[in-house]
């Protein structure tokens, strides 16, 4: 079984997703951790798994540190919505053990500000035909690590980035859980 710490900074619908699709035979969330104050610890709570908020403007360079000081027995690290840029010493340590969930389909759309509701903006604004998401290992490179998961998704002549971001949001859902089985067999 994989003992896994899920870091948010937001309202935790993927934690959620992990949660629900948790099967003790691959995978146990043992804490959530969050760089500010959010919803996705209420959600924590509610399932009883433990959980802190280690906040990034107290903590700033330190932050990773901080966090690295609660992850005791932990075999891999899931991003799930987790806004703050990943400190290279945490990567370094973690190499191979962190994954992060993204909104778009690598390597398109990825890298710095390319987050949330401004992914679904810019594939909008291209007139793309198609988006969706990806699950990928975390490296020094922001959104540049290898890819393990992606899911796909049309994007429709009369689309928002509100309808696009929850039909991708619904995909994310199903792939970061499915991804987490298939790693609880191979880590």
């Amino acid at each position: 079984m994989l003992r896994i710490a899920v870091l948010i900074s937001g309202g935790g619908s993927n934690l959620l997703s992990l949660i629900e699709m948790q099967d003790k035979d691959d995978y146990q969330i043992d804490i959530v951790i969050s760089d500010r104050q959010c919803k996705g610890i209420s959600i924590a709570k509610r399932f009883g798994i433990s959980s802190v908020i280690i906040d990034k403007k107290m903590h700033k360079n330190d932050l990773f540190k901080t966090i690295d000081k609660h992850l005791n027995n932990i075999d891999l690290v899931v991003l799930a919505g987790f806004l703050s840029i990943v400190d290279t010493n945490f990567i370094k340590k973690w190499k191979g053990k962190i994954i992060n969930i993204h909104p778009s389909l690598l390597p398109k759309y990825g890298g710095k500000g390319m987050y949330g509701i401004h992914v679904h903006e810019a594939v909008i604004a291209n007139k793309e035909k198609e988006s969706g998401c990806t699950v990928h290992y975390v490296t020094e490179v922001i959104d540049g690590g290898d890819i393990i998961m992606q899911a796909r998704v049309a994007v429709k002549e009369d689309d928002t980035p509100e309808t696009l971001q929850k039909r991708v949001l619904l995909e994310e859902h199903r792939i970061l859980p499915e991804t987490v089985k298939q790693l609880a067999k191979t880590i």
